[in-house]
């Protein structure tokens, strides 16, 4: 019945361009099929002691999520109000949040990218700019690189890479 009486009271204040109002509450009543009293009685009534409680943790939960920068979740945000001796369910801060429309902004892991923007490949970076070629077989101990994108290493096998696909092949 509260949906209804809700629609009731938030269509109440609509009105037409001239400022009259658009419905009347006889009326709405009628066509939702719910009494004129019932609808004077629901929004008359003081407000329940949970619907208080929600109103104070949504004050709290709009404090920690500014207070954070907006970066945290319903979890870290749950836990803080823990600490400060709030008891609540973790879905009770979730449905909390949403209600709210706070959606944390969490950074996402940076990682080395080897093409450019345009999608074209690009070098290797020799980071460690050592050289690691034998003039002979047996002369170095190492990964030697050759062109064309082989590691030949001087145990007798040579490993080809793809630097386009990722892929890798095994040789003798």
């Amino acid at each position: 019945m509260s949906v209804r009486y809700e629609l009731i009271d938030a269509e109440k204040a609509a009105t037409t361009p001239d400022g009259a109002r658009k419905y009347s509450v006889v009326k709405m009543c009628e066509w939702l099929e719910v009494s004129t009293s019932g609808y004077y009685e629901w929004r008359d009534r003081p407000q329940s002691g949970t619907a208080a409680r929600r109103d104070y943790l949504r004050m709290l939960v709009r404090q920690i999520f500014a207070e954070s920068d907006e970066t945290y979740g319903y979890r870290r945000i749950h836990a803080q109000l823990a600490r400060w001796g709030e008891h609540c369910t973790p879905e009770l801060v979730r449905s909390i949040m949403r209600d709210l429309g706070l959606v944390p902004c969490q950074p996402q892991p940076w990682r080395h990218s080897l093409t450019e923007a345009s999608g074209e490949p690009t070098p290797i970076p020799d980071l460690l700019k050592r050289e690691v070629t034998a003039a002979e077989p047996g002369s170095k101990m190492g990964v030697a690189l050759l062109g064309g994108g082989h590691r030949c290493a001087d145990l007798g096998f040579c490993v080809g890479l793809d630097r386009v696909g990722g892929s890798f092949s095994l040789g003798s």
